[in-house]
C-alpha cells in the first residue's frame, strides 16, 4: 500500500505555543482514520498539515508522495478533499447547490464565467445522490439547514475525485438526527473500496462512522494512542486524552463515552 500521509517528529509552533509536539504518523491509501481530542489537542493545527494549508516547524511532512516545503502546494491541494468549517463560510448563501459542488472542479467557490461540461454535471448530480443530497441540487446554499449543508460540502470535497478526503468536526452543530443522518453517509462511503483515504477530525466517539479502521488521540499536541480502532480506543486511552475517567461501551458498530461516577477529574 501507499501512504497517503507520512508524518517524522512533526513540530508547530506559533510564537511560544507549540501546537504540535513530534508527531511520528502513516495513514495507508486503504485506510480510514478518526483524529480523536479534546479542544486545544492540536487536531485542527494536524488537518491544515494533512491538507497542505500548514508547514510544520521541523519535522518532515510527506503528502501524497510529496514533501511540504519542496513541492509546489497549489498543485497539491487539488488532490485533497477537504471540508471544514472556514471553507463552508465562504461558500455564497446566494449560490445553488449544484453549483457549489460542480465549481470545485476548478477550486472556486462561487460560479462566475468557467465552463463545464456535461460530465462535470453528470458527476456533480452523482455525488448528491451518493451523500443523499440530490433533492438539495436547485436550493441555494443559504436556506440549508446545517446538516444538509454538511452533505453538500462532502459532494463538493469529492468532486475532483481526490486522492484523500479531510472531514474537519463534519458533524459540529448537528442536532441527534443531523449526526445520525451524517455518521451513516460516512459509513457508507468508508465501506466503498474505491472511496480516497480518509481522515475525520472529532471530539466525540459516537461520531466514529462504522467502516472506520483506525484512531489517533492526540493531547496537547503529542500522540496518546495510535493504531488499528479496536486497539486504541480504550477506556484508559480515552481517559488519557480526555483528563477524566471514562466509561466506554460498544454496540452494532457504534462506540459511546460517558464520565465514570464517583471520580475526580484527573
Amino acid at each position: 500500500m501507499t501512504a497517503v500521509i507520512e508524518l517524522a517528529g512533526l513540530t508547530v509552533r506559533r510564537g511560544q505555543a507549540t501546537l504540535l509536539d513530534g508527531i511520528d504518523w502513516i495513514v495507508e491509501e486503504d485506510e480510514r482514520w478518526v483524529v480523536l481530542g479534546p479542544n486545544g489537542a492540536g487536531k485542527t493545527t494536524l488537518l491544515q498539515v494533512a491538507s497542505a494549508q500548514m508547514h510544520p516547524t521541523s519535522g518532515v511532512a510527506g503528502i501524497l508522495g510529496e514533501v511540504l516545503g519542496t513541492t509546489d502546494v497549489f498543485d497539491l491541494r487539488p488532490r485533497i478533499g477537504l471540508t471544514s468549517a472556514a471553507l463552508a463560510d465562504r461558500i455564497p448563501r446566494e449560490e445553488l447547490v449544484r453549483d457549489v459542488v460542480v465549481s470545485a472542479s476548478y477550486g472556486v467557490l462561487g460560479r462566475w464565467r468557467e465552463h463545464y461540461d456535461s460530465l462535470d454535471h453528470d458527476r456533480a448530480a452523482d455525488l448528491l445522490v451518493e451523500v443523499g443530497a440530490r433533492h438539495l441540487a436547485e436550493r441555494t446554499f443559504g436556506t440549508l439547514s446545517e446538516g444538509e449543508r454538511k452533505r453538500v460540502q462532502i459532494a463538493r470535497a469529492l468532486m475532483t475525485d481526490p486522492e484523500m478526503l479531510l472531514l474537519d468536526e463534519p458533524a459540529a452543530g448537528l442536532d441527534l438526527g443531523g449526526r445520525e443522518d451524517l455518521v451513516s453517509t460516512l459509513s457508507v462511503l468508508a465501506t466503498d473500496p474505491d472511496s480516497p483515504a480518509t481522515v475525520l477530525v472529532s471530539h466525540h466517539v459516537e461520531e466514529i462512522p462504522p467502516g472506520f479502521t483506525h484512531a489517533l488521540m492526540l493531547r496537547n499536541g503529542r500522540v496518546v494512542a495510535s493504531g488499528p480502532l479496536e486497539r486504541v480506543v480504550t477506556e484508559e486511552a480515552l481517559s488519557e486524552t480526555f483528563g477524566m475517567p471514562l466509561v466506554l461501551t460498544v454496540s452494532h458498530g457504534r462506540y459511546a463515552a460517558r464520565r465514570r461516577n464517583g471520580h475526580r477529574t484527573v
